[in-house]
């Protein structure tokens, strides 16, 4: 089964190496699969090669690609080409406008709002995280104890003096392993964490709204000071998995979930 592997080998994330993690995946996808790997922004011109589905992985912010990556988008929807993740997420791959659905419906999410005027709704506090709607990877995000921009271009949340930040990793519906940072101030320096019932019931919340059938979720949330979790983050586009910090037992696991759900997405 070809398929064709969208990743960004060279993208400079901040403390962490996406080519490292991608080599690793392919050289063990690459016994069950054919794989060809590209950038995403050549994605859309080998759309017609005959691949049987395309698989984006660690292609980096769509933000810095935006024009190719809607039109690869487009001309996917079009043609009837199988990606996984598939187009439908209702997460990061839709952009920010989740997170404003998630807290009207009551969710437990950092409240979020996207207008100055509607601040009196969230929980009055010393500064508020202000970012881009379509922003991506902490581009753009300040803080301010007054927050101003453009009515629906911008995000208002209250800035949290979180206990940690803690990230989920999901296969369609099944939970795989869990990684958090014990420093707030270093979001990248993770360790494994062992997750709750309560942890878990959280998570597959979110994995749950979002319906996908297939594919790769990362759900991310901070432990707040009243001790609950609440949601930072759905990544359900190309999250970076942290692969390398897991044991090989674990990694073992990882690689046949997702072999698993390719084969089934496949057939």
């Amino acid at each position: 089964m070809p398929l064709l592997y969208v990743t960004d080998l060279a993208y400079p994330a901040r403390g962490r190496r996406y080519c490292d993690e991608d080599i690793f995946l392919t050289s063990r996808l690459r016994a069950r699969f054919d794989l060809a790997l590209c950038h995403p922004e050549d994605a859309e011109a080998l759309l017609p090669m005959g691949f049987e589905a395309v698989i984006v992985r660690n292609s980096g912010p769509v933000l810095h690609y935006q024009q190719a990556y809607d039109s690869f988008r487009t001309a996917a929807l079009a043609a009837g080409t199988r990606v996984y993740n598939p187009l439908t997420g209702r997460g990061d791959m839709a952009g920010k406008q989740y997170l404003l659905d998630l807290t009207a419906a009551g969710y437990p999410v950092i409240p979020t709002v996207d207008d100055p005027a509607r601040l009196a709704e969230l929980p009055q506090v010393p500064q508020y995280a202000v970012k881009p709607k379509q922003g991506a990877d902490s581009i753009g995000l300040t803080f301010t104890a007054d927050p101003a921009g453009p009515a629906g271009e911008i995000l208002i949340q209250p800035r949290i003096d979180f206990a940690y930040e803690v990230s989920f990793y999901f296969v369609d519906d099944a939970f795989q392993y869990a990684l958090y940072a014990p420093d707030p101030a270093r979001r990248w320096e993770l360790a494994p964490y062992a997750a709750t019932d309560a942890d878990l019931a959280f998570a597959r919340a979110f994995v749950a709204w979002n319906t996908l059938s297939h594919g790769i979720q990362r759900v991310d949330a901070c432990r707040a000071p009243s001790g609950e979790l609440l949601l930072v983050e759905l990544e359900d586009l190309n999250p970076y998995l942290s692969l390398d910090l897991v044991p090989s037992d674990v990694q073992d696991g990882f690689i046949a979930s997702l072999t698993g759900s390719l084969h089934s997405f496949l057939t």
